[in-house]
Formats: C-alpha cells, structure tokens, sequence
C-alpha cells in the first residue's frame, strides 16, 4: 500500500503513471511505482497483474 500523502494512484487508475518512483534503472529504460506499475521509457508499461500495455495503444496510434 501506498503510504505518500496524498495517496498515489491505483494501478487501474487512468493516472497510474503519476505515482511515485520507488527503483529506478534507467540503463533498462524503466523504473518502478509505487503502485507497482513499471513504465518504460518507449511508453509502454507493465502493470502489476502482469498485463501490458503497448507503447503504440498507450500514444492512441495505430501500426501501419
């Protein structure tokens, strides 16, 4: 659980990328929320029930 003030969001929150970073690595191009998403900096992101979330879904495009 999340014990910032105020409180980061939920995983299933449409704003989940704004909780707070808890690990960083950057030489993977990824980090760790507090909320136990990992976003990664092609803008896809890994959410906690192992589900992904595609860099092109996450910016709206579609593949050619």
């Amino acid at each position: 659980m999340c014990t910032h003030v105020p409180s980061c969001p939920a995983a299933a929150d449409g704003n989940r990328g704004e909780a707070r970073p808890v690990a960083s690595h950057p030489d993977q191009g990824c980090n760790l929320l507090c909320n136990s998403v990992i976003p990664c900096e092609d803008g896809g992101e890994l959410l906690p029930d192992g589900a992904g979330i595609a860099p092109l879904a996450k910016a709206g495009m579609t593949a050619p």
